[in-house]
């Protein structure tokens, strides 16, 4: 089996990699990325030294012709978060969206069987007290979420008993990775106690989010590039999370605070509502993809978190202005010149 990973140089690609070479040495395991972040490592290594080939181009200038011979395209490629979104929303729907519907067009004419797109539970938005289902209304507040709903809605199109087609919508993603980012909210809670002895909340702390660990990622994306179709049908989307991870922010501060017994939680009660909010069912993932369900527990990921950024000797109070902060990556780009406005290099 030949599997190309579009966007394997972020955060989620290096462990799904990690992962699907260790499940089957065999498989030739291919990716492609235009390298926003490959310097913001966090391993001692380069972790695409695990695949058997490594293509480096912008995804929206994709060359179709490297298709051919793939089995399954996992598509991460994304600006992948909200602040990303609202500062870089012209590139969000380019990214996210119009160059993921091209690719995949591109890809059944290929022959490619497998199409997996990554989405996201963002679609649900400000979404009630009810935990949602994958047939839920749908209410995506940003750019980023806007990019999710509408690719789902283009791949449906075209996917048919030769070409499936998955959409996981993935819960927030935390875990520690060889490209860790800290601009997700329990990574943010763990390198903040860590670093200034606060776990700052900037919401009032009522909020719920679903998270899944990137390992869990991996297995959920693994399943997707090679289910049958009895297993979703032709078309699938697919909340990819677990239901023992419908937590609220404040939750997840005294979570990780009980690992770090010294350390204060912040909460900014004066703060305006956030509307992102919303519980997710996982219950059609559990159905379809049996053991791939979730494992990685609560504790297991913090601790992991935890063990990792001591291993980095990560003491950095000011990290939201790191490299370990997307956004902030793209503005020093742009800064340096080494990017343009619309995130072409020059």
């Amino acid at each position: 089996m030949k599997t190309l990973i579009v966007g394997n140089a972020g955060y989620v690609g290096p462990v799904l990699s990690n992962f699907l070479k260790h499940q089957n040495p065999e498989r030739f395991v291919a990716g492609f990325d235009t390298a926003y972040y490959a310097h913001s490592l966090t391993a001692d290594h380069q972790p695409e030294r695990v695949l058997n080939m490594q293509h480096f181009g912008d995804v929206r200038d994709f060359p179709v012709d490297l298709l051919n011979g793939f089995d399954a395209i996992i598509y991460l490629a994304a600006i992948s978060n909200d602040p990303m979104g609202k500062l870089f929303e012209d590139q969000t729907r380019d990214i996210n969206q119009l160059a993921a519907t091209k690719l995949a067009r591109a890809a059944k004419n290929a022959g490619v069987s497998h199409f997996v797109f990554a989405s996201s539970c963002s679609v649900y938005g400000c979404a009630g007290e009810y935990p949602r289902i994958e047939t839920s209304d749908l209410n995506p507040l940003t750019a980023y979420a806007h990019s999710k709903v509408n690719t789902e809605n283009e791949l449906l199109k075209i996917a048919d008993k030769n070409f499936l087609v998955t959409c996981p919508r993935f819960a927030t993603a935390c875990g520690f990775s060889p490209r860790l980012r800290l601009d997700l909210v329990l990574n943010d809670f763990v390198a903040s106690a860590m670093s200034t002895g606060t776990i700052e909340i900037l919401s009032d702390g009522t909020p719920y989010r679903p998270l899944i660990h990137v390992q869990d990622m991996s297995r959920v994306l693994d399943w997707a590039s090679k289910r049958s179709l009895e297993a979703g049908g032709e078309f699938l989307v697919v909340n990819s999370g677990s239901q023992n991870w419908n937590f609220q922010v404040l939750e997840l501060a005294q979570a990780v605070q009980r690992h770090f017994p010294n350390v204060e939680i912040s909460i900014n009660r004066d703060a305006a509502p956030d509307k992102r909010s919303y519980q997710v069912d996982f219950s059609l993932l559990k159905r379809l993809a049996g053991d791939v369900y979730p494992r990685v527990t609560l504790d297991e990921a913090i601790i992991e978190l935890k063990r990792g950024l001591t291993h980095m000797k990560f003491s950095d109070n000011q990290f939201r202005q790191s490299d370990l902060i997307r956004l902030h990556v793209l503005q020093g780009h742009i800064a340096s010149e080494r990017l343009d406005r619309n995130l072409y290099w020059k």
